[in-house]
């Protein structure tokens, strides 16, 4: 099998992950929770293998067209942010499933993004570019978006230093490890030949995650399904009216037909494997359903992108 044949492929691969996670952890219970100590490495291996891919080196080339860029920044930490907190404003009650959607909700992906929108025939070499950007404009953003929505009578009591240990172990030292790989490998054979075998490793780290991830926690999911109630209408709700946003939010740029296509994903599509960490990080009172509701944003999302890759490039055409 060729690289290409795999990325071809891989939606099936994260399926059969997603159906052998399930499997194994609900009829394996206690062995599958150990998994929860996989699943910062596993996402730090992932993040790597994803970062390699992205042409931070290249990132002027990639903010050159501004048109889709603004688009982009417009729809994900703007308009996307104000949706999140109007459809959240139900969840104030709960306070640990609220973090736990607020997490997975104000955080763009930068990731399966990219194959969702090949897919679903949009720009996918422009989605690519944009990542970085993407990832640098949540990172900042998130802990001021977190800091508004919860407010300062909210029950949740968060400690910055967690956060800044997931970021840094989670995304900045494989973003700086890719960097280096990625310089080394213009002047160094060994270098390249590394990178070479690392661009087949994207698709593999991802179902691995997936199944380190679900399967560690879909568990505990179901066990406090009845209290994870509330939010499920919030999801639903996001996966119908994000797509909307991205839509007319790139029409409004007047974008071609690919590009808008781009903007819909990037918009509906969340960073829920990347943010779980953080839940994770949590006080031991918040923790296990802020993790919980993370991880029903990831179900619902993985359903949702099989009906936007047949319903987006249909909806979306030349007019």
């Amino acid at each position: 099998m060729t690289r290409e044949q795999l990325e071809t492929h891989q939606i099936p691969v994260y399926f059969a992950a997603v159906l052998a996670a399930l499997a194994f952890g609900l009829l394996a219970t206690d062995t599958a929770h150990h998994l929860q100590a996989l699943i910062t490495p596993a996402i730090a291996v992932l993040m790597y293998a994803m970062f390699l891919q992205i042409p931070f080196l290249d990132l002027r080339q990639g903010l050159g067209n501004r048109r889709f860029i603004s688009a982009l920044l417009l729809a994900n930490f703007v308009i996307i942010p104000l949706l999140v907190w109007a459809i959240t404003r139900g969840l104030v009650a709960h306070p640990a499933i609220l973090i736990g959607a607020l997490l997975v909700l104000l955080t763009p992906c930068i990731d399966y993004v990219v194959v969702f929108t090949h897919i679903g025939k949009g720009d996918s070499r422009q989605t690519l570019a944009a990542t970085p950007l993407l990832l640098l404009m949540q990172l900042v953003l998130l802990p001021v978006y977190l800091a508004l929505m919860l407010g300062d009578d909210n029950a949740v009591a968060i400690s910055i230093a967690p956060f800044v240990e997931a970021f840094a172990l989670l995304i900045v030292l494989p973003m700086i490890l890719a960097v280096l790989t990625s310089a080394s490998a213009r002047r160094s054979r060994v270098a390249s030949k590394w990178n070479d075998a690392w661009a087949w490793m994207p698709v593999p780290a991802m179902a691995c995650v997936l199944v380190v991830v679900i399967g560690s926690q879909i568990a505990a999911v179901l066990r406090d399904f009845e209290r994870l109630l509330p939010v499920i209408p919030v999801y639903l709700g996001f996966m119908l009216l994000a797509p909307v946003i991205g839509f007319a939010t790139a029409r409004l740029m007047r974008l071609p037909v690919a590009e808008v296509r781009s903007v819909t994903f990037s918009a509906s599509t969340r960073n829920s494997l990347v943010v779980l960490p953080l839940a994770l990080a949590l006080p031991d009172d918040l923790r296990g359903l802020a993790a919980a509701a993370v991880i029903t944003q990831t179900l619902v999302e993985l359903v949702s992108e099989l009906i936007y890759v047949r319903v987006v490039p249909a909806w979306v055409r030349d007019r």
